[in-house]
């Protein structure tokens, strides 16, 4: 059979163009893409307008705005416009990303001989040059939402460029009555994301960790995360007001949802917590409860600003490096709830209601013996096994031998 003549792509002498720029923009969008002349980007412009009014944060918004710039300057370099783009676009994309590796800037020189290689201290792996699955799959939904909305609009392409495959013909035929609903069918380009298991930071680890802080607030912020299992931007987002400390309790607004909940912390928490407070001047109740220690340049005048994720980055960032290791706030998390499911008082529904999951599936990855625990019995089993190995051999006795005549018969220490 002779198949059509289609020319494929090469893949690898595709080089994307340093076309337009993510930046802020007027309210209500946070941020939106802009062309070349400065002017937003029309169509991703309107997508994102669209996608703050379905209840979006600001950092969705600028994830999905730096994805479609990629996009669009993808486009661009095979000269499709992106009205008429199809499944084709999708699938060469994903193999560009697959096979290329992402741009870094010049100034680079501390990451560049770690890249992609493993830390010996905490055997995590520092981020690579290569594009992960996880980051195709997010290109592929972000571009799946943006092209839904156009056809909704009646403008676009009349199919979504990003497929999904529909296997069987009845949609959701073996539903589990206790799980939600999930769209018919996988995005076709997705690549298999591999399961990745949580790990709890060794205590000896954690303790390097601490005392490599040198303030009372980052003490604070660290013995808050380890306690309460909150996430780090959760945490940056307490007031004032959200501290209660009669019962030792921190008030977050949890990712996504948005919705408050109170955490309890452990009395080490508010000790660093108190110490930290009294080396600012007074805090009104509505005021955020994180401040940067150096004073900044704001309209002329050195003041506190509150702190950002960035910065609170850059402490664990000074903490790695002089500890030679890779640790991230998300780390303390993962130690906390490993903690908490391994604590015979507490419930797996307790866990899942302070990590704040909406489903005890997402929870249950951490009823997962850790590798750590698992190499330290691997150890003691294999040490207890030299132990017995270097000793001298026993005689083994049946069930018709009297222990106390094998001990008149080899004496008091045994069989020596």
């Amino acid at each position: 059979m002779d198949l059509p003549e289609r020319p494929e792509r090469d893949i690898a002498a595709i080089k994307l163009p340093e076309w337009g720029r993510v930046g802020p923009a007027v309210a209500p969008v946070p941020f939106t893409v802009y062309d070349d002349a400065g002017e937003p980007v029309e169509p991703i412009h309107r997508f994102l307008r669209d996608f703050v009014a379905r209840g979006n944060r600001p950092g969705s918004v600028r994830s999905y705005a730096y994805t479609l710039l990629r996009w669009w300057r993808f486009l661009r370099a095979v000269d499709v416009p992106w009205e008429r783009a199809t499944s084709t676009e999708t699938k060469d994309l994903v193999l560009w990303l697959q096979h290329t590796e992402k741009p870094v800037a010049k100034r680079r020189k501390a990451s560049a001989s770690t890249a992609g290689t493993v830390n010996p201290i905490t055997r995590k792996e520092y981020q690579s040059d290569q594009y992960k699955p996880r980051t195709v799959r997010h290109s592929n939904a972000v571009l799946r939402a943006f092209y839904e909305y156009w056809i909704e609009e009646g403008q676009g392409p009349l199919r979504n460029p990003v497929p999904r495959d529909r296997r069987g013909s009845r949609p959701n035929a073996h539903h589990n009555p206790l799980e939600p609903f999930r769209p018919e069918g996988r995005l076709r380009y997705n690549p298999k994301v591999p399961k990745r298991k949580p790990r709890a930071m060794p205590d000896d680890a954690w303790l390097d960790l601490f005392k490599a802080m040198d303030s009372h607030r980052d003490r604070a912020i660290l013995t808050l995360a380890v306690s309460t299992a909150a996430r780090a931007n959760e945490l940056l987002g307490v007031r004032v007001c959200d501290v209660d400390w009669g019962d030792q309790l921190i008030r977050v607004a949890r990712k996504g949802s948005g919705a408050e909940q109170w955490l309890p912390a452990s009395p080490e928490a508010f000790v660093w917590l108190r110490l930290y407070l009294v080396e600012l001047r007074r805090l009104r109740p509505e005021q955020p409860l994180w401040w940067t220690l150096r004073r900044q340049r704001v309209e002329g005048r050195l003041q506190r600003v509150p702190l950002e994720y960035d910065a609170l980055r850059a402490v664990l960032l000074r903490a790695n490096k002089l500890l030679g290791a890779n640790w991230s706030m998300h780390d303390l998390r993962h130690t906390c709830a490993l903690r908490m499911a391994r604590d015979e008082n507490l419930s797996l529904r307790d866990v899942q209601t302070l990590l704040g999951h909406a489903h005890l599936t997402t929870t249950q990855i951490y009823l997962e013996d850790d590798q750590d625990e698992v190499i330290k019995r691997v150890r003691q089993h294999h040490a207890e096994q030299e132990r017995r190995a270097a000793g001298p051999p026993q005689p083994a006795i049946g069930p018709g031998y009297d222990p106390g005549d094998m001990s008149v018969l080899f004496g008091a220490g045994g069989l020596q």
